[in-house]
């Protein structure tokens, strides 16, 4: 349990280590306020940098998704700003594969705390989605940000699946150490290869609610993806497209790739692979994941340097615009680092640094699945509420390729392409069809409630709310 692992007095970590053996039934008691007690345990209280006000409901820890092999998840979880009994709870869920959940999500993007220069302080986001929600950060697979195994076989197990098990087991026991939240309806959300984690876990929790005698239910409602990884040809075909109809790459380049790629298949042609790395060559004087963004300047080696099939984060860091310092993941890594904000957390590197992305993680990863549409096919059968938004200056998961993946599903139109306006300006665009609805953000990169935090904020309410986006400028 990462409350044990660091605590500020013998004390706390002896009353703390008592009552994880009582959730993890090594030793018997009765009563919720065991489990309301373990939830004190991973209270966070003093974070090194926070500023004093507003002030902010927060746990962090570790919940064992293996007691054999000694897995265990990092989770940050922040309450709703107001009136967190009756929000709903989004879990968000980052991609790579091998990207931190933490890092980004939490302390970049749509978390209440963001991480100030060269990770000194920390900086309250008014936009945050705990506005509308209780949001849920965990680091996955095993291996990631604070995550960890015992077991070194697990570390060469990595696929989808694995990740999915993990996920689920993540929640199970994390409803068990906050059972208030059972009965909120429950949401899961992520960007970039997260595409695939949030419909495959959405899908296993979906089955399993089928099956009371033997898994526990989980109030399940829908999912949101941001600029997803869904199917590869589909994906594959829309950068090539972007790249081209955003003068990024040649003509002649373009056709080529057109003539030899066949992105079906699992494995490329030699041919294919070598046109496509020239493709990302061409991003390599400009941001891949916000185009039209500064690219940030640093001495630092990315810790996804290479640029292949696989590599969803290669030149990783995002730009920001608007004032924001550009190499903001520097920061987080530098913030997630200190001794002090690791007791803070009740967290441990296990003597290792803390890295925003683990390569070894990705190198690692079995890509074995291609397509996560047939998924799509079955939830939009169970009525869950479906939504994907793309940032539409993100050349990494082009919007086109959004665009192409939702027309493959073959849904009824609902309602039409149309403008969706936010202060006054177009924020986007939109289609909703019967079972699923694709909403784009103007201006945004890759991570949307970075690049464009008040636009994505309406869009989450949007979502939450069922009251639609504006359809004139109001």
């Amino acid at each position: 349990m990462g409350s044990i692992i660091v605590t500020p007095s013998p004390s706390l970590a002896m009353a703390c280590l008592f009552l994880s053996l009582l959730i993890a039934g090594i030793i018997k008691a009765s009563g919720t306020g065991t489990y309301l007690r373990a939830q004190e345990c991973d209270r966070v209280m003093n974070l090194p940098g926070q500023p004093s006000t507003p002030s902010i409901s927060q746990f962090s820890g570790y919940i064992t998704v293996n007691e054999e092999h000694g897995r265990a998840l990092f989770y940050w979880f922040f309450e709703a700003q107001s009136q967190p009994s009756q929000k709903p709870l989004l879990l968000w869920l980052n991609g790579g594969p091998g990207c931190s959940s933490i890092a980004y999500g939490a302390a970049s993007e749509l978390g209440p705390l963001r991480v100030g220069k060269n990770g000194e302080a920390l900086h309250f986001n008014q936009y945050s989605w705990t506005k509308v929600a209780n949001l849920l950060f965990v680091e996955s697979p095993v291996g990631v940000g604070f995550s960890y195994t015992n077991t070194s076989s697990d570390l060469t197990n990595f696929d989808d699946a694995f990740v999915a098990e993990d996920s689920y087991s993540f929640l199970v026991n994390w409803f068990e150490r906050f059972p208030q939240f059972k009965t909120h309806d429950f949401f899961i959300s992520g960007e970039s290869y997260a595409g695939h984690y949030v419909p495959q876990l959405a899908e296993l929790v979906f089955d399993r609610n089928k099956d009371g005698t033997q898994y526990p239910f989980i109030n399940l409602k829908g999912f949101i993806v941001g600029n997803p990884i869904t199917n590869d040809w589909h994906d594959y075909t829309g950068i090539v497209d972007y790249a081209w109809s955003h003068s990024v790459i040649p003509d002649q380049l373009y056709h080529e790739i057109k003539q030899v790629c066949d992105f079906k298949p699992l494995i490329w042609s030699d041919h294919c692979n070598d046109l496509v790395d020239q493709l990302f060559g061409n991003y390599s004087d400009i941001d891949i994941y916000d185009i039209y963004a500064p690219k940030c300047v640093s001495n630092r080696t990315s810790s996804s340097s290479s640029v292949s099939k696989v590599n969803i984060y290669s030149m990783q860091r995002m730009r920001i615009r608007g004032g924001y310092d550009p190499c903001y993941s520097d920061n987080a890594q530098d913030y997630f680092n200190r001794a002090d904000v690791q007791a803070s957390l009740h967290a441990n590197t296990r003597g290792g640094k803390y890295q925003s992305c683990s390569d070894s993680v990705l190198m690692r990863y079995n890509f074995s699945v291609l397509s996560v549409l047939p998924i799509y096919h079955k939830l939009i059968k169970g009525n869950l509420k479906i939504w994907i938004y793309s940032g539409d200056t993100d050349g990494r998961v082009p919007v086109i390729s959004s665009r192409y993946c939702v027309e493959a599903l073959k849904l009824p139109l609902k309602s039409p392409w149309r403008s969706w306006f936010h202060k006054h300006q177009v924020g986007g665009r939109m289609v909703e069809y019967d079972g699923l609805t694709l909403v784009t953000v103007r201006g945004a990169g890759h991570l949307v409630p970075l690049t464009k935090p008040t636009q994505a904020l309406s869009l989450i309410r949007s979502y939450f709310s069922g009251q639609p986006l504006p359809a004139t400028a109001i």
